[in-house]
Protein backbone atom coordinates (compact mmCIF):
# COMPACT_ATOMS: atom_id res chain seq x y z
CA UNK A 1 0.00 0.00 0.00
CA UNK A 2 3.11 2.28 0.65
CA UNK A 3 3.68 2.83 -3.37
CA UNK A 4 2.47 4.83 -6.00
CA UNK A 5 0.36 3.66 -9.22
CA UNK A 6 -0.34 4.46 -12.39
CA UNK A 7 -3.98 2.93 -12.05
CA UNK A 8 -5.39 1.66 -8.85
CA UNK A 9 -8.75 -0.36 -9.79
CA UNK A 10 -11.63 -1.21 -7.39
CA UNK A 11 -14.12 -3.69 -7.33
CA UNK A 12 -13.40 -7.11 -9.43
CA UNK A 13 -16.30 -7.60 -12.03
CA UNK A 14 -15.71 -8.22 -15.27
CA UNK A 15 -15.63 -4.94 -16.50
CA UNK A 16 -12.69 -4.08 -13.97
CA UNK A 17 -10.62 -6.96 -14.08
CA UNK A 18 -10.77 -7.00 -18.32
CA UNK A 19 -9.32 -3.05 -17.79
CA UNK A 20 -6.79 -4.01 -15.26
CA UNK A 21 -5.76 -6.61 -17.36
CA UNK A 22 -5.89 -4.46 -20.63
CA UNK A 23 -3.72 -1.75 -18.80
CA UNK A 24 -1.12 -3.95 -17.16
CA UNK A 25 -0.42 -5.52 -20.74
CA UNK A 26 0.36 -1.72 -21.66
CA UNK A 27 2.95 -1.67 -18.76
CA UNK A 28 1.25 0.76 -16.29
CA UNK A 29 1.40 -0.41 -12.75
CA UNK A 30 -1.85 -1.18 -11.42
CA UNK A 31 -3.46 -2.06 -7.84
CA UNK A 32 -6.44 -3.29 -7.79
CA UNK A 33 -8.45 -3.99 -4.60
CA UNK A 34 -11.84 -5.33 -3.57
CA UNK A 35 -13.97 -5.30 -0.23
CA UNK A 36 -15.17 -9.03 -1.33
CA UNK A 37 -13.07 -11.88 -0.15
CA UNK A 38 -13.85 -13.50 -3.57
CA UNK A 39 -13.83 -12.31 -7.58
CA UNK A 40 -16.51 -11.10 -9.77
CA UNK A 41 -18.26 -8.65 -7.73
CA UNK A 42 -21.46 -8.02 -9.12
CA UNK A 43 -20.91 -10.36 -11.81
CA UNK A 44 -19.82 -13.24 -9.43
CA UNK A 45 -20.94 -17.06 -9.71
CA UNK A 46 -21.69 -18.43 -6.70
CA UNK A 47 -22.18 -22.25 -5.48
CA UNK A 48 -25.65 -23.16 -3.59
CA UNK A 49 -24.71 -22.30 0.05
CA UNK A 50 -23.51 -18.87 -1.25
CA UNK A 51 -27.05 -18.31 -3.45
CA UNK A 52 -29.35 -19.64 0.02
CA UNK A 53 -26.90 -17.46 1.83
CA UNK A 54 -27.60 -14.07 -0.17
CA UNK A 55 -30.72 -14.65 -1.16
CA UNK A 56 -32.48 -16.73 1.79
CA UNK A 57 -30.46 -15.37 4.96
CA UNK A 58 -29.97 -19.24 5.43
CA UNK A 59 -26.70 -21.70 4.37
CA UNK A 60 -28.80 -24.77 4.22
CA UNK A 61 -30.04 -25.37 0.87
CA UNK A 62 -32.82 -28.12 0.61
CA UNK A 63 -30.86 -31.78 0.25
CA UNK A 64 -32.57 -32.91 -2.94
CA UNK A 65 -30.79 -29.83 -4.94
CA UNK A 66 -27.42 -31.94 -4.66
CA UNK A 67 -23.86 -31.17 -3.47
CA UNK A 68 -23.55 -27.13 -3.07
CA UNK A 69 -19.92 -27.68 -4.85
CA UNK A 70 -21.31 -28.49 -8.19
CA UNK A 71 -23.43 -25.15 -8.63
CA UNK A 72 -22.22 -22.29 -10.00
CA UNK A 73 -25.12 -19.60 -10.40
CA UNK A 74 -24.42 -16.69 -12.36
CA UNK A 75 -25.26 -13.12 -10.60
CA UNK A 76 -25.20 -11.48 -13.88
CA UNK A 77 -25.98 -14.28 -16.41
CA UNK A 78 -24.96 -13.25 -20.34
CA UNK A 79 -23.77 -15.40 -23.05
CA UNK A 80 -20.93 -14.48 -25.24
CA UNK A 81 -21.43 -13.80 -29.08
CA UNK A 82 -19.19 -16.22 -31.12
CA UNK A 83 -17.36 -13.43 -33.45
CA UNK A 84 -18.26 -10.50 -30.95
CA UNK A 85 -16.15 -8.02 -29.03
CA UNK A 86 -15.36 -9.72 -26.09
CA UNK A 87 -14.16 -13.49 -27.83
CA UNK A 88 -11.61 -10.60 -29.63
CA UNK A 89 -10.70 -9.03 -26.17
CA UNK A 90 -9.88 -12.37 -24.84
CA UNK A 91 -7.94 -13.53 -28.12
CA UNK A 92 -5.87 -10.15 -28.08
CA UNK A 93 -4.87 -10.66 -24.62
CA UNK A 94 -4.80 -14.41 -25.00
CA UNK A 95 -6.64 -15.03 -21.88
CA UNK A 96 -8.44 -17.94 -23.91
CA UNK A 97 -5.69 -19.98 -22.37
CA UNK A 98 -7.60 -20.07 -18.82
CA UNK A 99 -10.67 -21.04 -19.55
CA UNK A 100 -12.62 -23.41 -21.70
CA UNK A 101 -15.75 -22.78 -24.18
CA UNK A 102 -19.04 -24.40 -25.08
CA UNK A 103 -21.51 -23.71 -27.86
CA UNK A 104 -24.69 -23.04 -26.77
CA UNK A 105 -27.46 -25.12 -27.76
CA UNK A 106 -30.02 -22.90 -29.31
CA UNK A 107 -31.47 -18.91 -29.46
CA UNK A 108 -35.07 -18.76 -29.33
CA UNK A 109 -37.77 -15.55 -29.58
CA UNK A 110 -40.98 -15.79 -28.12
CA UNK A 111 -44.24 -14.79 -30.77
CA UNK A 112 -47.53 -14.90 -30.19
CA UNK A 113 -47.53 -17.06 -27.53
CA UNK A 114 -45.12 -19.59 -28.77
CA UNK A 115 -41.32 -20.43 -29.11
CA UNK A 116 -39.33 -20.53 -32.13
CA UNK A 117 -36.03 -21.21 -32.75
CA UNK A 118 -34.44 -17.46 -34.13
CA UNK A 119 -34.01 -17.83 -38.04
CA UNK A 120 -30.80 -16.15 -39.40
CA UNK A 121 -30.11 -17.16 -42.23
CA UNK A 122 -31.82 -16.63 -46.13
CA UNK A 123 -32.41 -20.63 -45.76
CA UNK A 124 -33.69 -20.72 -42.33
CA UNK A 125 -36.29 -17.72 -43.11
CA UNK A 126 -37.91 -20.53 -45.21
CA UNK A 127 -38.15 -23.03 -43.07
CA UNK A 128 -39.17 -20.92 -39.86
CA UNK A 129 -42.72 -21.04 -39.03
CA UNK A 130 -42.32 -17.22 -37.44
CA UNK A 131 -43.61 -16.33 -41.59
CA UNK A 132 -46.23 -17.12 -44.02
CA UNK A 133 -45.22 -18.18 -47.02
CA UNK A 134 -44.92 -14.39 -49.21
CA UNK A 135 -42.83 -12.75 -46.17
CA UNK A 136 -40.97 -15.81 -46.32
CA UNK A 137 -39.27 -14.47 -49.80
CA UNK A 138 -39.29 -10.80 -48.48
CA UNK A 139 -37.29 -11.61 -45.63
CA UNK A 140 -35.22 -14.06 -47.34
CA UNK A 141 -34.58 -11.03 -50.15
CA UNK A 142 -33.67 -8.62 -46.89
CA UNK A 143 -31.54 -11.38 -45.18
CA UNK A 144 -29.44 -11.58 -48.61
CA UNK A 145 -29.19 -7.64 -48.42
CA UNK A 146 -27.77 -8.08 -45.26
CA UNK A 147 -25.31 -11.27 -45.56
CA UNK A 148 -23.72 -9.67 -48.99
CA UNK A 149 -23.90 -5.74 -47.67
CA UNK A 150 -19.96 -4.66 -47.35
CA UNK A 151 -19.67 -1.17 -45.25
CA UNK A 152 -16.66 -0.45 -47.77
CA UNK A 153 -18.13 -1.55 -51.12
CA UNK A 154 -20.55 1.00 -52.35
CA UNK A 155 -21.60 -1.71 -55.25
CA UNK A 156 -23.17 -3.73 -51.94
CA UNK A 157 -25.37 -0.74 -51.17
CA UNK A 158 -27.85 -0.85 -53.38
CA UNK A 159 -27.58 3.25 -53.73
CA UNK A 160 -28.78 3.88 -49.65
CA UNK A 161 -26.60 5.29 -47.30
CA UNK A 162 -26.76 3.18 -44.05
CA UNK A 163 -25.80 5.75 -41.69
CA UNK A 164 -28.36 8.21 -43.00
CA UNK A 165 -31.32 6.04 -43.99
CA UNK A 166 -33.27 4.69 -41.31
CA UNK A 167 -33.77 1.05 -39.98
CA UNK A 168 -37.25 1.57 -40.63
CA UNK A 169 -37.14 2.89 -43.74
CA UNK A 170 -34.57 0.25 -44.63
CA UNK A 171 -37.13 -2.55 -43.65
CA UNK A 172 -40.12 -0.17 -46.05
CA UNK A 173 -38.26 -1.20 -48.94
CA UNK A 174 -38.34 -4.69 -48.48
CA UNK A 175 -42.42 -4.40 -46.92
CA UNK A 176 -41.42 -6.84 -44.06
CA UNK A 177 -44.47 -6.83 -41.96
CA UNK A 178 -44.65 -5.47 -38.05
CA UNK A 179 -44.27 -9.43 -36.49
CA UNK A 180 -40.82 -9.98 -38.76
CA UNK A 181 -39.75 -6.83 -38.01
CA UNK A 182 -40.42 -7.31 -34.29
CA UNK A 183 -38.02 -10.80 -34.92
CA UNK A 184 -35.68 -9.08 -36.79
CA UNK A 185 -34.96 -6.43 -34.60
CA UNK A 186 -34.96 -7.85 -31.09
CA UNK A 187 -33.61 -11.13 -31.59
CA UNK A 188 -31.09 -11.16 -34.43
CA UNK A 189 -30.16 -7.49 -34.21
CA UNK A 190 -30.93 -7.99 -30.26
CA UNK A 191 -31.84 -4.05 -29.59
CA UNK A 192 -33.74 -3.93 -26.29
CA UNK A 193 -36.51 -1.50 -27.06
CA UNK A 194 -37.91 -0.26 -30.12
CA UNK A 195 -35.49 3.09 -30.50
CA UNK A 196 -33.64 2.06 -33.14
CA UNK A 197 -36.07 2.02 -35.90
CA UNK A 198 -35.55 5.89 -35.44
CA UNK A 199 -31.71 5.07 -36.04
CA UNK A 200 -29.57 4.92 -39.16
CA UNK A 201 -29.87 1.24 -40.03
CA UNK A 202 -25.93 0.62 -40.31
CA UNK A 203 -25.62 -0.07 -36.74
CA UNK A 204 -28.55 -3.00 -37.46
CA UNK A 205 -27.53 -4.65 -40.41
CA UNK A 206 -24.00 -4.94 -38.96
CA UNK A 207 -25.32 -6.44 -35.55
CA UNK A 208 -27.36 -8.85 -37.86
CA UNK A 209 -24.17 -9.62 -39.70
CA UNK A 210 -22.29 -10.72 -36.39
CA UNK A 211 -25.35 -12.58 -35.33
CA UNK A 212 -24.97 -14.78 -38.69
CA UNK A 213 -21.05 -14.68 -38.90
CA UNK A 214 -21.35 -15.98 -34.99
CA UNK A 215 -24.21 -18.84 -35.73
CA UNK A 216 -21.77 -20.48 -38.79
CA UNK A 217 -18.67 -20.36 -36.49
CA UNK A 218 -19.47 -23.27 -34.32
CA UNK A 219 -22.10 -24.28 -36.60
CA UNK A 220 -24.28 -25.14 -33.19
CA UNK A 221 -27.54 -23.99 -32.70
CA UNK A 222 -26.82 -20.68 -31.61
CA UNK A 223 -24.69 -18.11 -32.35
CA UNK A 224 -23.29 -18.20 -28.56
CA UNK A 225 -20.69 -19.80 -26.12
CA UNK A 226 -20.47 -19.99 -22.57
CA UNK A 227 -17.46 -20.91 -20.71
CA UNK A 228 -17.36 -24.17 -18.16
CA UNK A 229 -18.26 -23.60 -14.58
CA UNK A 230 -19.85 -20.51 -15.34
CA UNK A 231 -19.15 -16.48 -16.13
CA UNK A 232 -16.73 -16.24 -12.35
CA UNK A 233 -14.58 -17.47 -14.24
CA UNK A 234 -13.78 -15.03 -16.64
CA UNK A 235 -12.90 -11.99 -14.29
CA UNK A 236 -10.41 -14.47 -13.06
CA UNK A 237 -8.94 -15.03 -15.79
CA UNK A 238 -8.50 -11.57 -16.65
CA UNK A 239 -7.03 -10.63 -12.99
CA UNK A 240 -4.07 -14.24 -13.62
CA UNK A 241 -3.62 -11.63 -16.93
CA UNK A 242 -2.96 -8.47 -14.58
CA UNK A 243 -0.41 -10.38 -12.29
CA UNK A 244 1.00 -11.98 -14.99
CA UNK A 245 2.03 -8.68 -16.16
CA UNK A 246 2.81 -7.30 -12.87
CA UNK A 247 -0.66 -5.42 -11.48
CA UNK A 248 -0.77 -6.28 -7.84
CA UNK A 249 -4.26 -7.66 -6.01
CA UNK A 250 -5.90 -7.20 -2.54
CA UNK A 251 -9.01 -8.75 -1.49
CA UNK A 252 -11.21 -8.42 1.62
CA UNK A 253 -10.05 -4.63 1.77
CA UNK A 254 -12.58 -3.10 3.51
CA UNK A 255 -13.77 0.50 2.74
CA UNK A 256 -11.38 1.64 0.05
CA UNK A 257 -12.03 5.39 -0.22
CA UNK A 258 -11.00 6.99 -2.45
CA UNK A 259 -8.89 10.26 -1.81
CA UNK A 260 -8.77 13.35 -3.85
CA UNK A 261 -6.57 16.51 -3.86
CA UNK A 262 -7.14 20.19 -3.54
CA UNK A 263 -8.07 20.41 -7.02
CA UNK A 264 -10.63 17.56 -6.72
CA UNK A 265 -8.38 15.23 -8.90
CA UNK A 266 -8.03 11.53 -7.88
CA UNK A 267 -4.98 10.96 -5.35
CA UNK A 268 -4.97 7.83 -3.71
CA UNK A 269 -7.42 5.37 -2.17
CA UNK A 270 -7.11 4.58 1.78
CA UNK A 271 -7.94 1.25 3.45
CA UNK A 272 -7.57 -0.02 7.43
CA UNK A 273 -5.65 3.28 7.89
CA UNK A 274 -3.16 2.84 4.93
CA UNK A 275 -3.26 5.16 1.73
CA UNK A 276 -1.89 3.60 -1.91
CA UNK A 277 -1.23 6.88 -4.04
CA UNK A 278 -2.35 6.65 -7.78
CA UNK A 279 -2.87 9.05 -11.05
CA UNK A 280 -6.21 7.42 -12.07
CA UNK A 281 -8.89 5.47 -10.30
CA UNK A 282 -10.80 2.94 -11.92
CA UNK A 283 -14.22 1.31 -10.00
CA UNK A 284 -17.69 -0.13 -10.57
CA UNK A 285 -20.67 2.38 -9.26
CA UNK A 286 -20.63 0.80 -5.71
CA UNK A 287 -17.26 2.26 -4.80
CA UNK A 288 -18.40 6.33 -6.01
CA UNK A 289 -21.63 6.03 -4.55
CA UNK A 290 -22.03 10.21 -5.39
CA UNK A 291 -20.92 10.10 -8.81
CA UNK A 292 -23.49 8.22 -9.99
CA UNK A 293 -27.22 8.48 -10.33
CA UNK A 294 -29.26 5.85 -11.11
CA UNK A 295 -30.89 5.72 -14.59
CA UNK A 296 -33.13 2.07 -14.03
CA UNK A 297 -33.75 -0.79 -12.71
CA UNK A 298 -33.08 -4.57 -13.53
CA UNK A 299 -35.03 -7.42 -12.30
CA UNK A 300 -33.48 -10.89 -12.31
CA UNK A 301 -35.22 -14.52 -11.10
CA UNK A 302 -33.48 -17.43 -10.65
CA UNK A 303 -34.99 -21.11 -10.85
CA UNK A 304 -33.45 -24.38 -10.32
CA UNK A 305 -35.10 -27.07 -12.29
CA UNK A 306 -34.93 -30.82 -13.29
CA UNK A 307 -36.11 -29.79 -16.89
CA UNK A 308 -34.69 -28.00 -19.88
CA UNK A 309 -37.40 -24.66 -20.91
CA UNK A 310 -40.32 -26.20 -22.73
CA UNK A 311 -40.45 -26.23 -26.75
CA UNK A 312 -36.45 -25.88 -27.02
CA UNK A 313 -35.55 -29.02 -28.42
CA UNK A 314 -34.52 -29.86 -25.14
CA UNK A 315 -31.67 -27.84 -25.22
CA UNK A 316 -29.17 -27.69 -22.43
CA UNK A 317 -28.18 -24.72 -22.48
CA UNK A 318 -30.54 -21.38 -24.52
CA UNK A 319 -31.73 -18.11 -24.67
CA UNK A 320 -35.31 -17.36 -25.54
CA UNK A 321 -36.22 -13.59 -26.09
CA UNK A 322 -39.30 -12.09 -24.94
CA UNK A 323 -39.65 -9.00 -27.12
CA UNK A 324 -41.91 -5.70 -25.21
CA UNK A 325 -44.64 -6.09 -27.69
CA UNK A 326 -45.23 -9.33 -27.50
CA UNK A 327 -45.49 -8.82 -23.46
CA UNK A 328 -47.18 -5.31 -23.79
CA UNK A 329 -43.88 -3.82 -22.17
CA UNK A 330 -41.57 -0.90 -23.22
CA UNK A 331 -38.33 -3.25 -23.03
CA UNK A 332 -37.38 -6.89 -23.96
CA UNK A 333 -37.25 -9.62 -21.31
CA UNK A 334 -34.57 -12.24 -21.61
CA UNK A 335 -34.83 -15.99 -20.34
CA UNK A 336 -31.40 -17.29 -20.11
CA UNK A 337 -30.68 -21.46 -19.23
CA UNK A 338 -27.66 -23.55 -18.38
CA UNK A 339 -26.85 -26.82 -16.75
CA UNK A 340 -24.75 -29.78 -16.20
CA UNK A 341 -23.49 -29.35 -19.47
CA UNK A 342 -21.33 -26.00 -19.05
CA UNK A 343 -20.50 -27.74 -15.22
CA UNK A 344 -22.98 -24.95 -13.64
CA UNK A 345 -25.59 -27.45 -12.19
CA UNK A 346 -25.72 -31.52 -11.17
CA UNK A 347 -26.85 -33.75 -13.56
CA UNK A 348 -30.55 -33.29 -14.52
CA UNK A 349 -30.49 -30.27 -13.12
CA UNK A 350 -30.76 -26.41 -15.15
CA UNK A 351 -30.68 -23.01 -14.09
CA UNK A 352 -32.64 -20.68 -15.46
CA UNK A 353 -32.83 -17.09 -15.06
CA UNK A 354 -35.45 -14.43 -16.29
CA UNK A 355 -34.53 -10.27 -16.34
CA UNK A 356 -35.65 -7.43 -17.80
CA UNK A 357 -35.43 -3.88 -17.15
CA UNK A 358 -38.14 -3.21 -14.27
CA UNK A 359 -41.12 -0.80 -15.10
CA UNK A 360 -42.13 -0.63 -11.85
CA UNK A 361 -40.55 1.40 -7.96
CA UNK A 362 -39.10 -2.24 -6.28
CA UNK A 363 -35.98 -3.78 -7.76
CA UNK A 364 -32.36 -2.95 -7.61
CA UNK A 365 -30.75 -0.35 -8.95
CA UNK A 366 -28.87 0.40 -12.23
CA UNK A 367 -26.95 2.83 -12.38
CA UNK A 368 -24.86 5.12 -14.25
CA UNK A 369 -21.73 7.75 -13.60
CA UNK A 370 -22.07 11.14 -13.82
CA UNK A 371 -18.84 12.08 -13.25
CA UNK A 372 -16.35 14.28 -15.93
CA UNK A 373 -13.02 11.79 -15.85
CA UNK A 374 -10.79 14.96 -17.23
CA UNK A 375 -11.64 16.96 -14.28
CA UNK A 376 -11.56 13.84 -11.36
CA UNK A 377 -9.54 11.55 -13.10
CA UNK A 378 -12.30 8.62 -11.79
CA UNK A 379 -13.67 6.24 -14.31
CA UNK A 380 -16.30 4.49 -13.56
CA UNK A 381 -18.35 1.53 -15.19
CA UNK A 382 -22.11 1.36 -15.80
CA UNK A 383 -24.04 -1.50 -13.61
CA UNK A 384 -24.62 -4.72 -15.74
CA UNK A 385 -27.47 -4.41 -17.94
CA UNK A 386 -30.81 -6.78 -18.24
CA UNK A 387 -29.11 -8.09 -22.43
CA UNK A 388 -27.90 -11.90 -22.04
CA UNK A 389 -24.91 -11.47 -23.75
CA UNK A 390 -22.24 -9.42 -23.98
CA UNK A 391 -21.63 -6.78 -26.51
CA UNK A 392 -23.19 -3.30 -24.70
CA UNK A 393 -20.76 -4.90 -21.79
CA UNK A 394 -17.31 -4.66 -23.61
CA UNK A 395 -18.67 -1.59 -25.01
CA UNK A 396 -18.25 0.28 -21.90
CA UNK A 397 -14.76 -1.31 -21.11
CA UNK A 398 -13.50 -0.22 -24.52
CA UNK A 399 -14.96 2.95 -23.90
CA UNK A 400 -13.38 3.57 -20.87
CA UNK A 401 -9.99 2.22 -22.45
CA UNK A 402 -10.29 4.93 -24.29
CA UNK A 403 -10.62 7.35 -21.98
CA UNK A 404 -8.19 6.14 -19.95
CA UNK A 405 -5.06 5.43 -22.26
CA UNK A 406 -6.24 7.74 -25.43
CA UNK A 407 -5.52 4.91 -27.49
CA UNK A 408 -8.21 2.51 -29.09
CA UNK A 409 -7.87 -0.93 -28.85
CA UNK A 410 -7.39 -2.32 -31.61
CA UNK A 411 -9.67 -5.53 -32.12
CA UNK A 412 -8.44 -7.11 -35.64
CA UNK A 413 -7.38 -10.08 -34.50
CA UNK A 414 -7.36 -13.66 -35.65
CA UNK A 415 -10.57 -15.03 -34.90
CA UNK A 416 -9.94 -18.77 -35.37
CA UNK A 417 -7.35 -18.80 -32.92
CA UNK A 418 -10.30 -19.62 -30.23
CA UNK A 419 -11.56 -22.43 -32.24
CA UNK A 420 -9.75 -24.57 -29.81
CA UNK A 421 -12.39 -23.80 -27.65
CA UNK A 422 -15.31 -25.55 -29.32
CA UNK A 423 -14.19 -29.23 -28.16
Amino acid sequence: MDEEYDVIVLGTGLKECILSGLLSVDGLKVLHMDRNDYYGGESTSLNLIQLWKRFRGSDKPPAHLGASRDYNVDMIPKYIMANGALVRVLIHTDVTKYLYFKAVDGSFVYNKGKIHKVPATDMEALKSPLMGIFEKRRARKFFIYVQDYKENDPKTHEGMDLTRVTTKELIAKYGLDDNTVDFIGHALALHRDDNYLKEPALDTVKRMKLYAESLARFAGGSPYIYPLYGLGELPQAFARLSAVYGGTYMLSKPECKVEFDEEGKVCGVTSEGETAKCKKVVCDPSYLSNKVRKVGKVARAIAIMSHPIPNTNDSNSAQVILPQKQLGRKSDMYLFCCSYSHNVAPKGKYIAFVSTEAETDNPESELKPVNEPSLDNCFISTSYDATTHFESTVDDVLNMYTLITGKVLDLNVDLSAASAAEE
